[in-house]
């Protein structure tokens, strides 16, 4: 038995279901492949706080020892606290 014709409407429904099933396979499939493309970050971040914390440590530790932070006096503690602050920035970029 010979079988009905589609109608125009209905065909094309399937037409876009069908192209919708076919370009989210392709945003899966290309979403799965990208790297990471800020792994930098968090190597950057960590190390930034780690240096104001450094920094601060030393300034409460040794500062009569070290001549130029005797010179900047309580910027030091300012310092430190903007590097510390500028890793929390910095963590605003990792995705």
């Amino acid at each position: 038995m010979p079988e009905s014709k589609s109608r125009p409407a209905a065909e094309a429904k399937r037409k876009v279901k069908r192209h919708e099933a076919v370009e989210h396979v392709r945003q899966e499939k290309s979403q799965k492949g990208l790297p990471n493309e800020r792994r930098w970050v968090p190597p950057l971040f960590i190390s930034v706080a780690l240096l104001g914390v450094i920094w601060i440590v030393l300034w409460n530790v040794a500062a009569q020892h070290i001549p130029f932070m005797i010179s900047l006096g309580a910027w030091n503690m300012l310092i430190g606290m903007g590097l510390i602050a500028l890793s929390f920035i910095l963590m605003t970029l990792w995705k």
